[in-house]
């Protein structure tokens, strides 16, 4: 883990952006929380069965989802090739997940695309691709403890717009959360209402434009950098006979040392 640590330390000091000189007592806080924050890519196993319980945790909480004999919520979209699912821990602790399919022509399967086929399909055939992050789940009991959650897990799907060279960003997501979306990432509503299968609500299509906010973001949440090693370690897929990383630990702490 040190070699690794070295390696991230060494590629933010030769590829990095300063972060401001003075970051707000609200970016301090989520830096402390990414020193003590970790990613896993769930391929199988154990890690992979744990966020699908996570996923049932969290949302018959609030009822999103019927009760279920198995206790976990997985659907077909989890099998798709273009499909990496992860765990983010806090002090080895499973706290939250995140599900990001890149959608383009040649693997058009996401949740968005499912839903919305009418309106992104057309787009993809003309040589669109996307990031679709879905499945966003947090432990309820942990959330209390650690508010700045949300964060520290939304930051894997800018980091996949980067590494996928994804020009847009989308959110199928609650009515009511589309106000988080047009704060964060300047979002735009591009599909109505509609039923997502297995869900007992409904959700809308929200589109943000990565370059166009992509300083802006840095700006007012600097920890949302990353390095393209981390990045490439979170969404690679290793060549044959190569072993994934078992951990994958954030980069944007190294911006900040660095500026």
């Amino acid at each position: 883990m040190s070699a690794q640590l070295m390696a991230l330390r060494q590629r933010a000091g030769a590829d990095g952006v300063d972060a401001p000189d003075h970051a707000s007592n609200f970016a301090r806080h989520v830096y402390e929380m990414l020193e003590r924050t970790e990613y896993r890519r769930c391929d199988k196993g154990e890690d992979l069965e744990d966020i699908y319980r996570l996923r049932y945790k969290s949302y018959r909480l609030s009822d999103m989802v019927p009760e279920n004999p198995s206790h976990i919520v997985h659907d077909d979209l989890d099998e798709a090739a273009n499909c990496s699912k992860f765990g983010i821990y806090i002090d080895g602790t499973l706290v939250s997940t995140l599900r990001i399919h890149h959608a383009s022509s040649a693997t058009p399967q996401s949740p968005s695309t499912m839903v919305y086929g009418d309106i992104l399909r057309p787009m993809l055939a003309a040589g669109a691709h996307f990031v679709d992050p879905s499945r966003f789940a947090a432990d309820p009991e942990w959330s209390r403890v650690y508010p700045l959650i949300p964060y520290l897990t939304l930051r894997l799907a800018g980091m996949a717009c980067f590494y996928f060279e994804a020009p847009y960003c989308l959110s199928t997501i609650r009515p009511e959360h589309a106000g988080f979306y047009r704060r964060i990432y300047c979002s735009e509503q591009i599909g109505e209402i509609r039923d997502y299968p297995g869900l007992n609500y409904q959700v809308v299509l929200y589109r943000a434009n990565v370059a166009a906010i992509r300083q802006r973001s840095f700006s007012r949440f600097p920890f949302f950098r990353s390095t393209p090693m981390e990045q490439r370690m979170l969404f690679e897929v290793p060549s044959a006979g190569e072993l994934a990383p078992l951990t994958i630990l954030p980069t944007a702490k190294y911006y900040h040392e660095a500026a």
